[in-house]
Protein backbone atom coordinates (compact mmCIF):
# COMPACT_ATOMS: atom_id res chain seq x y z
CA UNK A 1 0.00 0.00 0.00
CA UNK A 2 2.66 2.36 0.56
CA UNK A 3 4.47 1.36 -2.47
CA UNK A 4 1.58 2.58 -3.96
CA UNK A 5 1.05 5.51 -2.90
CA UNK A 6 -2.30 4.83 -0.09
CA UNK A 7 -1.62 5.44 3.58
CA UNK A 8 -2.46 3.36 6.36
CA UNK A 9 -5.82 4.02 8.12
CA UNK A 10 -5.37 5.60 11.28
CA UNK A 11 -8.10 2.95 12.73
CA UNK A 12 -5.86 0.00 11.98
CA UNK A 13 -2.96 1.80 13.45
CA UNK A 14 -1.59 -0.55 15.99
CA UNK A 15 0.01 1.47 18.11
CA UNK A 16 -3.49 2.11 19.83
CA UNK A 17 -4.07 -1.30 20.57
CA UNK A 18 -3.08 -2.88 24.09
CA UNK A 19 0.31 -4.87 23.55
CA UNK A 20 -1.21 -8.42 23.21
CA UNK A 21 -4.38 -7.54 21.20
CA UNK A 22 -5.16 -9.92 19.05
CA UNK A 23 -6.45 -6.67 16.96
CA UNK A 24 -3.02 -6.29 15.65
CA UNK A 25 -1.94 -9.13 13.31
CA UNK A 26 1.97 -7.32 13.58
CA UNK A 27 1.81 -8.10 17.14
CA UNK A 28 1.28 -11.90 17.03
CA UNK A 29 4.37 -13.65 17.51
CA UNK A 30 3.73 -15.82 14.30
CA UNK A 31 6.77 -16.96 11.74
CA UNK A 32 6.21 -18.61 8.75
CA UNK A 33 9.00 -19.77 6.50
CA UNK A 34 10.43 -17.60 4.06
CA UNK A 35 13.12 -17.50 1.21
CA UNK A 36 12.63 -13.74 0.93
CA UNK A 37 13.73 -10.82 2.65
CA UNK A 38 10.35 -8.67 3.23
CA UNK A 39 10.75 -4.74 1.99
CA UNK A 40 12.30 -3.17 4.37
CA UNK A 41 10.03 0.49 5.63
CA UNK A 42 12.49 1.47 8.69
CA UNK A 43 13.30 4.70 7.63
CA UNK A 44 9.96 5.73 6.02
CA UNK A 45 8.87 9.10 7.07
CA UNK A 46 5.80 9.56 4.50
CA UNK A 47 4.37 7.93 2.09
CA UNK A 48 6.89 7.79 -0.64
CA UNK A 49 10.10 8.45 1.36
CA UNK A 50 12.86 5.84 2.00
CA UNK A 51 11.05 3.10 0.11
CA UNK A 52 13.98 0.98 -0.71
CA UNK A 53 12.92 -2.51 -2.39
CA UNK A 54 15.42 -5.53 -0.85
CA UNK A 55 13.71 -8.11 -3.27
CA UNK A 56 16.20 -9.42 -5.46
CA UNK A 57 13.52 -9.77 -7.72
CA UNK A 58 13.74 -7.38 -10.83
CA UNK A 59 9.90 -5.47 -10.77
CA UNK A 60 10.84 -3.08 -13.59
CA UNK A 61 9.92 0.56 -13.44
CA UNK A 62 7.10 0.83 -11.10
CA UNK A 63 4.66 4.77 -12.15
CA UNK A 64 5.12 6.73 -8.69
CA UNK A 65 1.67 8.55 -7.76
CA UNK A 66 3.61 12.23 -8.47
CA UNK A 67 3.53 11.39 -12.27
CA UNK A 68 0.56 9.29 -13.30
CA UNK A 69 -1.57 11.43 -15.35
CA UNK A 70 -5.21 10.20 -16.13
CA UNK A 71 -7.44 10.49 -19.25
CA UNK A 72 -4.56 11.16 -21.40
CA UNK A 73 -2.97 8.25 -22.96
CA UNK A 74 0.12 9.13 -21.87
CA UNK A 75 2.91 6.17 -21.34
CA UNK A 76 6.38 6.12 -20.55
CA UNK A 77 8.39 2.94 -21.65
CA UNK A 78 11.61 2.02 -19.28
CA UNK A 79 13.59 -1.24 -19.49
CA UNK A 80 11.06 -2.37 -22.43
CA UNK A 81 8.13 -2.50 -19.45
CA UNK A 82 5.31 0.84 -20.79
CA UNK A 83 3.50 2.01 -17.52
CA UNK A 84 0.37 3.26 -18.48
CA UNK A 85 -1.16 6.65 -17.40
CA UNK A 86 2.47 7.64 -16.51
CA UNK A 87 4.11 10.61 -17.50
CA UNK A 88 7.89 11.39 -17.82
CA UNK A 89 8.87 14.92 -15.08
CA UNK A 90 9.54 17.80 -16.91
CA UNK A 91 12.39 18.81 -14.71
CA UNK A 92 13.90 15.53 -13.81
CA UNK A 93 14.52 14.04 -17.36
CA UNK A 94 18.35 13.44 -17.83
CA UNK A 95 19.12 17.46 -17.36
CA UNK A 96 18.68 19.78 -14.85
CA UNK A 97 16.79 22.64 -14.42
CA UNK A 98 20.08 25.05 -15.73
CA UNK A 99 21.25 23.02 -18.08
CA UNK A 100 17.63 23.13 -19.96
CA UNK A 101 17.36 27.32 -19.11
CA UNK A 102 21.08 26.79 -21.16
CA UNK A 103 19.81 25.11 -23.53
CA UNK A 104 16.43 27.04 -24.46
CA UNK A 105 19.01 30.48 -24.52
CA UNK A 106 21.20 28.48 -27.06
CA UNK A 107 18.06 27.35 -29.09
CA UNK A 108 16.42 30.55 -29.26
CA UNK A 109 19.86 32.42 -30.35
CA UNK A 110 20.53 29.77 -33.12
CA UNK A 111 16.95 30.23 -34.32
CA UNK A 112 16.58 34.01 -34.33
CA UNK A 113 19.72 34.14 -36.52
CA UNK A 114 18.52 31.54 -39.02
CA UNK A 115 15.19 34.18 -39.34
CA UNK A 116 17.21 36.72 -39.59
CA UNK A 117 19.34 34.84 -42.75
CA UNK A 118 16.54 32.96 -44.16
CA UNK A 119 14.31 35.90 -44.18
CA UNK A 120 16.74 38.22 -46.41
CA UNK A 121 16.94 34.95 -48.48
CA UNK A 122 13.47 34.86 -49.21
CA UNK A 123 13.00 38.49 -49.49
CA UNK A 124 16.17 38.74 -51.92
CA UNK A 125 13.71 36.62 -53.91
CA UNK A 126 10.87 38.67 -53.79
CA UNK A 127 12.39 41.64 -55.18
CA UNK A 128 14.16 39.86 -58.33
CA UNK A 129 11.94 36.92 -58.78
CA UNK A 130 13.41 36.69 -62.07
CA UNK A 131 16.95 36.30 -61.15
CA UNK A 132 16.16 32.84 -59.19
CA UNK A 133 15.54 30.15 -62.14
CA UNK A 134 15.62 26.75 -62.25
CA UNK A 135 18.05 25.10 -61.09
CA UNK A 136 18.73 27.58 -58.03
CA UNK A 137 15.33 28.13 -57.26
CA UNK A 138 15.19 25.16 -54.95
CA UNK A 139 17.30 27.47 -52.69
CA UNK A 140 14.56 29.52 -51.90
CA UNK A 141 12.53 26.91 -50.87
CA UNK A 142 14.82 25.85 -48.61
CA UNK A 143 15.25 29.12 -47.00
CA UNK A 144 11.32 29.40 -46.61
CA UNK A 145 11.03 25.76 -44.96
CA UNK A 146 13.98 26.70 -42.41
CA UNK A 147 12.26 30.42 -42.01
CA UNK A 148 9.22 28.12 -40.86
CA UNK A 149 11.65 25.63 -38.76
CA UNK A 150 13.62 28.31 -36.94
CA UNK A 151 10.37 30.53 -36.25
CA UNK A 152 8.75 27.22 -34.11
CA UNK A 153 11.71 27.02 -31.86
CA UNK A 154 11.67 31.01 -31.65
CA UNK A 155 8.13 30.44 -30.39
CA UNK A 156 9.32 27.58 -28.28
CA UNK A 157 11.71 29.73 -26.00
CA UNK A 158 9.50 32.52 -25.92
CA UNK A 159 6.83 29.90 -24.46
CA UNK A 160 9.06 28.56 -22.27
CA UNK A 161 7.55 24.78 -20.52
CA UNK A 162 3.89 26.54 -21.23
CA UNK A 163 4.32 24.16 -24.57
CA UNK A 164 6.85 21.18 -24.41
CA UNK A 165 5.35 20.47 -20.26
CA UNK A 166 1.43 19.91 -19.10
CA UNK A 167 0.70 21.65 -15.63
CA UNK A 168 0.40 19.06 -12.67
CA UNK A 169 -3.06 17.54 -12.24
CA UNK A 170 -4.90 18.31 -9.06
CA UNK A 171 -3.36 16.00 -5.99
CA UNK A 172 -4.29 12.52 -5.53
CA UNK A 173 -4.48 11.07 -2.18
CA UNK A 174 -2.53 14.21 -0.65
CA UNK A 175 0.31 13.87 -2.77
CA UNK A 176 0.76 16.60 -5.14
CA UNK A 177 1.31 16.02 -8.76
CA UNK A 178 4.50 16.68 -10.94
CA UNK A 179 4.70 18.68 -13.80
CA UNK A 180 4.61 16.59 -16.93
CA UNK A 181 6.26 16.04 -20.30
CA UNK A 182 3.67 16.43 -23.02
CA UNK A 183 2.26 13.68 -24.92
CA UNK A 184 -0.47 13.04 -27.82
CA UNK A 185 -1.88 15.69 -29.73
CA UNK A 186 -4.95 16.70 -27.11
CA UNK A 187 -2.91 19.76 -26.61
CA UNK A 188 -3.50 22.45 -29.51
CA UNK A 189 -0.95 24.18 -29.34
CA UNK A 190 1.91 21.32 -29.10
CA UNK A 191 -0.12 19.91 -31.71
CA UNK A 192 0.21 22.91 -34.39
CA UNK A 193 3.61 23.42 -33.52
CA UNK A 194 4.90 19.77 -34.43
CA UNK A 195 2.86 20.04 -37.66
CA UNK A 196 4.87 23.48 -38.77
CA UNK A 197 8.28 21.80 -37.19
CA UNK A 198 8.28 18.44 -38.94
CA UNK A 199 6.66 19.15 -41.91
CA UNK A 200 8.87 21.99 -42.78
CA UNK A 201 11.82 20.16 -41.97
CA UNK A 202 11.10 16.94 -44.13
CA UNK A 203 10.06 19.44 -47.01
CA UNK A 204 13.67 20.98 -46.06
CA UNK A 205 15.17 17.73 -46.90
CA UNK A 206 13.28 17.29 -49.52
CA UNK A 207 14.27 20.44 -51.46
CA UNK A 208 17.93 19.57 -50.73
CA UNK A 209 17.08 16.63 -53.53
CA UNK A 210 15.02 18.62 -55.46
CA UNK A 211 18.21 21.21 -55.90
CA UNK A 212 21.25 18.60 -56.36
CA UNK A 213 18.75 16.75 -58.95
CA UNK A 214 17.94 20.12 -60.89
CA UNK A 215 21.88 20.64 -60.76
CA UNK A 216 22.28 17.15 -62.26
CA UNK A 217 19.83 17.47 -65.19
CA UNK A 218 21.37 21.00 -65.73
CA UNK A 219 24.97 19.58 -65.79
CA UNK A 220 24.82 16.24 -66.46
CA UNK A 221 21.97 15.69 -68.63
CA UNK A 222 22.35 19.10 -70.76
CA UNK A 223 18.21 20.27 -69.38
CA UNK A 224 17.97 23.97 -69.52
CA UNK A 225 15.99 26.16 -67.42
CA UNK A 226 13.02 25.82 -69.56
CA UNK A 227 12.65 22.10 -69.47
CA UNK A 228 13.62 22.17 -65.62
CA UNK A 229 10.52 24.42 -64.81
CA UNK A 230 8.68 22.73 -66.41
CA UNK A 231 8.54 20.00 -64.65
CA UNK A 232 8.56 22.00 -61.24
CA UNK A 233 4.97 20.75 -60.52
CA UNK A 234 6.44 17.58 -59.80
CA UNK A 235 9.11 19.02 -57.55
CA UNK A 236 6.17 20.71 -55.50
CA UNK A 237 4.37 17.64 -55.03
CA UNK A 238 6.81 15.36 -53.95
CA UNK A 239 8.00 18.47 -51.55
CA UNK A 240 5.11 19.11 -50.03
CA UNK A 241 2.66 15.84 -50.19
CA UNK A 242 5.44 13.73 -48.84
CA UNK A 243 5.69 15.06 -45.69
CA UNK A 244 2.18 16.14 -45.12
CA UNK A 245 1.67 12.51 -45.25
CA UNK A 246 4.18 11.71 -42.78
CA UNK A 247 2.80 14.45 -40.68
CA UNK A 248 -0.70 13.15 -40.96
CA UNK A 249 0.29 9.68 -40.02
CA UNK A 250 2.10 10.46 -36.73
CA UNK A 251 -0.83 12.84 -35.66
CA UNK A 252 -2.94 9.71 -36.41
CA UNK A 253 -0.40 7.55 -34.42
CA UNK A 254 -0.21 10.36 -31.39
CA UNK A 255 3.40 10.19 -31.35
CA UNK A 256 4.16 13.71 -30.46
CA UNK A 257 6.33 14.33 -27.90
CA UNK A 258 7.43 17.76 -25.88
CA UNK A 259 11.00 18.35 -25.66
CA UNK A 260 11.68 19.97 -22.64
CA UNK A 261 15.40 21.22 -24.29
CA UNK A 262 13.96 23.43 -26.73
CA UNK A 263 9.99 23.97 -25.29
CA UNK A 264 8.92 22.67 -28.98
CA UNK A 265 6.87 18.97 -29.44
CA UNK A 266 8.46 16.97 -32.18
CA UNK A 267 8.59 13.34 -32.65
CA UNK A 268 10.54 10.59 -31.48
CA UNK A 269 11.66 12.39 -28.06
CA UNK A 270 10.34 9.93 -26.23
CA UNK A 271 9.87 7.29 -28.31
CA UNK A 272 12.69 5.05 -29.98
CA UNK A 273 10.46 3.45 -32.67
CA UNK A 274 9.09 6.89 -33.87
CA UNK A 275 12.64 8.19 -34.21
CA UNK A 276 13.49 5.87 -35.82
CA UNK A 277 10.56 5.39 -38.61
CA UNK A 278 9.63 8.63 -38.78
CA UNK A 279 13.13 11.33 -38.66
CA UNK A 280 16.25 9.04 -38.81
CA UNK A 281 15.57 7.01 -41.84
CA UNK A 282 13.85 9.29 -43.80
CA UNK A 283 16.73 12.19 -43.12
CA UNK A 284 19.19 9.68 -44.36
CA UNK A 285 17.53 8.17 -47.35
CA UNK A 286 17.28 11.79 -48.49
CA UNK A 287 20.90 13.06 -47.79
CA UNK A 288 22.05 9.68 -49.79
CA UNK A 289 20.05 10.53 -52.83
CA UNK A 290 21.03 14.07 -52.82
CA UNK A 291 24.52 12.80 -52.37
CA UNK A 292 23.94 10.29 -55.44
CA UNK A 293 22.80 13.45 -57.45
CA UNK A 294 25.30 15.86 -56.38
CA UNK A 295 28.32 14.02 -56.60
CA UNK A 296 27.27 12.82 -60.35
CA UNK A 297 26.41 16.60 -61.28
CA UNK A 298 30.05 17.46 -60.10
CA UNK A 299 31.54 14.99 -61.86
CA UNK A 300 29.65 16.26 -65.08
CA UNK A 301 30.78 19.66 -64.37
CA UNK A 302 34.48 18.60 -64.10
CA UNK A 303 34.04 16.75 -67.71
CA UNK A 304 32.53 19.67 -69.30
CA UNK A 305 35.36 21.70 -67.65
CA UNK A 306 37.64 19.39 -69.12
CA UNK A 307 36.12 19.58 -72.79
CA UNK A 308 36.22 23.38 -72.61
CA UNK A 309 40.15 23.60 -71.53
CA UNK A 310 40.84 21.03 -74.40
CA UNK A 311 39.17 23.64 -76.95
CA UNK A 312 40.83 26.63 -75.59
CA UNK A 313 37.23 28.31 -74.02
CA UNK A 314 37.77 30.14 -70.98
CA UNK A 315 36.31 28.39 -67.93
CA UNK A 316 36.40 31.05 -65.24
CA UNK A 317 32.67 31.28 -65.08
CA UNK A 318 32.03 27.07 -64.61
CA UNK A 319 34.78 27.23 -62.22
CA UNK A 320 33.01 30.34 -60.14
CA UNK A 321 29.67 27.97 -60.24
CA UNK A 322 31.40 24.94 -58.81
CA UNK A 323 33.25 26.37 -56.26
CA UNK A 324 29.57 27.96 -55.01
CA UNK A 325 28.19 24.80 -55.41
CA UNK A 326 30.77 22.76 -53.48
CA UNK A 327 30.83 25.21 -50.82
CA UNK A 328 26.52 25.43 -50.55
CA UNK A 329 27.13 21.66 -50.52
CA UNK A 330 29.38 20.94 -47.60
CA UNK A 331 27.61 23.76 -45.91
CA UNK A 332 24.37 21.14 -46.22
CA UNK A 333 25.92 17.41 -45.97
CA UNK A 334 28.18 18.74 -43.11
CA UNK A 335 26.10 19.37 -40.89
CA UNK A 336 23.03 17.03 -42.18
CA UNK A 337 25.48 14.07 -41.35
CA UNK A 338 26.51 15.58 -37.88
CA UNK A 339 22.71 15.84 -36.93
CA UNK A 340 21.96 12.05 -38.48
CA UNK A 341 24.91 10.97 -36.30
CA UNK A 342 23.59 12.53 -32.76
CA UNK A 343 20.03 10.86 -33.68
CA UNK A 344 22.19 7.42 -33.82
CA UNK A 345 23.53 8.43 -30.65
CA UNK A 346 20.08 8.75 -29.31
CA UNK A 347 18.89 5.51 -30.81
CA UNK A 348 21.59 3.40 -29.56
CA UNK A 349 21.79 4.69 -25.90
CA UNK A 350 18.02 6.12 -25.24
CA UNK A 351 17.39 2.44 -23.44
CA UNK A 352 19.78 2.39 -21.44
CA UNK A 353 19.00 5.86 -20.62
CA UNK A 354 16.43 5.12 -19.09
CA UNK A 355 17.10 2.60 -17.12
CA UNK A 356 19.73 4.71 -15.50
CA UNK A 357 17.24 7.38 -14.90
CA UNK A 358 15.11 4.72 -13.02
CA UNK A 359 18.20 4.30 -11.10
CA UNK A 360 18.51 7.78 -10.52
CA UNK A 361 14.81 8.18 -9.23
CA UNK A 362 15.09 4.99 -7.08
CA UNK A 363 17.54 6.60 -4.94
CA UNK A 364 15.53 10.01 -4.16
CA UNK A 365 13.60 10.14 -1.23
CA UNK A 366 10.39 11.15 -2.39
CA UNK A 367 9.20 8.79 -4.83
CA UNK A 368 8.43 4.57 -4.64
CA UNK A 369 10.35 3.70 -7.92
CA UNK A 370 11.45 -0.07 -7.28
CA UNK A 371 15.67 -0.07 -8.02
CA UNK A 372 16.44 -1.99 -11.61
CA UNK A 373 18.37 -4.76 -10.37
CA UNK A 374 21.74 -6.53 -11.75
CA UNK A 375 25.09 -5.45 -12.37
CA UNK A 376 25.20 -2.92 -14.78
CA UNK A 377 26.57 0.34 -15.67
CA UNK A 378 24.54 3.06 -15.52
CA UNK A 379 25.20 5.73 -18.14
CA UNK A 380 23.68 9.23 -19.08
CA UNK A 381 23.66 11.34 -21.71
CA UNK A 382 25.68 13.43 -22.96
CA UNK A 383 24.79 17.41 -22.70
CA UNK A 384 27.28 19.09 -25.50
CA UNK A 385 25.51 16.29 -28.21
CA UNK A 386 22.41 17.49 -27.92
CA UNK A 387 23.39 21.76 -27.90
CA UNK A 388 25.51 20.22 -31.19
CA UNK A 389 22.61 18.53 -32.62
CA UNK A 390 20.31 21.99 -32.30
CA UNK A 391 23.53 23.73 -33.67
CA UNK A 392 23.28 22.26 -37.00
CA UNK A 393 19.65 22.32 -37.00
CA UNK A 394 19.98 25.86 -37.43
CA UNK A 395 23.44 26.05 -38.95
CA UNK A 396 21.84 25.25 -42.48
CA UNK A 397 19.80 27.72 -42.45
CA UNK A 398 21.72 30.19 -41.42
CA UNK A 399 24.26 29.24 -44.17
CA UNK A 400 21.29 29.06 -46.86
CA UNK A 401 22.07 32.73 -47.82
CA UNK A 402 25.69 32.24 -49.02
CA UNK A 403 24.60 31.59 -52.51
CA UNK A 404 23.20 34.86 -52.55
CA UNK A 405 26.28 36.79 -51.32
CA UNK A 406 27.31 38.00 -54.54
CA UNK A 407 27.26 41.97 -56.36
CA UNK A 408 24.16 41.12 -57.99
CA UNK A 409 21.89 40.65 -54.41
CA UNK A 410 23.85 44.63 -53.54
CA UNK A 411 22.61 44.99 -57.21
CA UNK A 412 18.93 43.94 -56.83
CA UNK A 413 19.29 46.22 -53.20
CA UNK A 414 20.06 49.26 -54.78
CA UNK A 415 17.40 48.80 -57.74
CA UNK A 416 14.80 48.10 -54.78
CA UNK A 417 15.58 51.22 -52.93
CA UNK A 418 16.07 53.76 -55.80
CA UNK A 419 12.47 52.23 -56.57
CA UNK A 420 11.21 52.92 -53.26
CA UNK A 421 12.36 56.42 -53.12
CA UNK A 422 11.28 57.53 -56.97
CA UNK A 423 7.97 55.98 -55.57
CA UNK A 424 7.67 58.54 -52.56
CA UNK A 425 8.95 61.56 -54.46
CA UNK A 426 6.16 60.83 -56.97
CA UNK A 427 3.74 60.31 -54.03
CA UNK A 428 5.65 63.46 -52.69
Amino acid sequence: MLKFGFKWPDNLNCEQYPENSDLCVQNRNIKTPSTTEPPDYSKSHSVFKGVKLKYPRDYGFVCPIQFIVKNMDYSLKVGGKIEPNCGAPCHMMFFNENKQQFSRVWIGTWAILCCASCLFTVCTFLIDTDRFRYPERPIIFLSVCYLMVALAYVVGFIAGDSIACKEPSLPENGIAKVSTITQGTKYELCTILFMVLYFFSMASSIWWVILTLTWFLAAGLKWGHEAIEANSQYFHLAAWAVPAIKTITILAMGKVDGDVLSGVCYVGIWNVDALRNFVLIPLCVYLVFGLVFLTSGLISLFRIRTVMKHDGTKTDKLEKLMIRIGVFSVLYTVPAMIVIACLFYEQFNFDDWMISWSHDMCNKQNYSVPCPQGIREYTHPLFPIFMIKYLMYMIVGITSSVWIWSGKTVHSWKVFFNRLRGRQAAYV
